[in-house]
């Protein structure tokens, strides 16, 4: 039986607006409308992005407006309207899914706390990128999919990482944070698993307690064993086929000391 090849698959969290004065002002009065009228304290905002290695390769997963023509260059796997479907044939409104082999997100070094390892399983791995290119584009800012929330980056980033079968339980923002279009995301991922044949194995017991220790090691780093993050209701959809685990090579162990050195090496795009 072969071994898994080196693989390694995280979840980071960026600030939403980091490097954009105006999308971090529209945000912020997004998060304070929508405060006030829900009567709760206003969260910081973010979204989040996916970062693969696989055989010595890094790609970047991300939802990002399409700012050229230049669509191959940027490893664009699908594209989808803002706003409304009759302005998406404008490139002004309009984004694109990327999974861009040895490229970039911006303001991936903005990124807050330790990137969330998901999985060290190449199976895993070549199964995200391969879903990649089927992720639904519905309209951006609506609810074209009646999931309960509009559709955007974090639906994008959520339904990939459910539908390649991998626990989502854990997988929560920063503290007094909040990722809009998140449950989007599992929402649809999670009916398409529901008319599933059944035909994939579920993430084995192995993976998944690998993935909650290492989240447990970061929450303890952040924040000290007494506040740690609650675990929400679990979606666990589709295969991750077969088992994960293992050092992933290349990469700093997932020891508590190492958490920093590991946020570099994503941050820097080293594979």
């Amino acid at each position: 039986m072969q071994t898994p090849l080196p693989a390694a698959v995280y979840l980071c969290w960026i600030p939403l607006g980091a490097g954009g004065h105006c999308v971090r002002f529209s945000g912020r009065l997004f998060e304070d409308i929508l405060a006030a009228l829900g009567h709760r304290p206003r969260c910081d905002l973010y979204h989040g992005a996916l970062v693969v290695e696989l055989c010595g390769d890094r790609w970047t997963i991300e939802l990002a407006p399409s700012p050229d023509a230049d669509e191959r260059g940027r490893g664009v796997v699908g594209t989808g309207a803002v706003g409304s479907r009759h302005a998406g044939w404008m490139r002004l409104f309009r984004y694109e899914v990327r999974c861009w082999r040895g490229g970039s997100i911006p303001d991936l070094a903005a990124a807050v706390g330790t990137p969330c390892w998901l999985s060290s399983d190449a199976r895993v791995a070549r199964r995200l990128l391969d879903l990649a290119g089927t992720v639904p584009t519905p309209v951006w800012g609506r609810d074209e999919l009646r999931a309960g929330e509009m559709w955007n980056s974090n639906s994008m980033t959520a339904w990939l990482i459910a539908a390649a079968g991998l626990p989502t339980a854990q997988l929560l923002p920063p503290p007094h944070g909040r990722a809009p279009g998140w449950d989007a995301g599992l929402e649809v991922a999670l009916r398409a698993g529901s008319a599933d044949d059944g035909a994939h194995d579920q993430p084995d017991d192995e993976q998944q307690d690998q993935q909650e220790q290492h989240l447990h090691r970061a929450d303890v780093e952040r924040h000290g064993e007494g506040l740690l993050r609650r675990p929400a209701v679990t979606r666990t959809i589709g295969a991750a086929g077969g088992p994960g685990g293992g050092q992933v090579s290349g990469l700093p162990p997932t020891d508590g000391g190492s958490h920093r050195s590991a946020t570099a090496t994503i941050a820097n795009g080293r594979a």
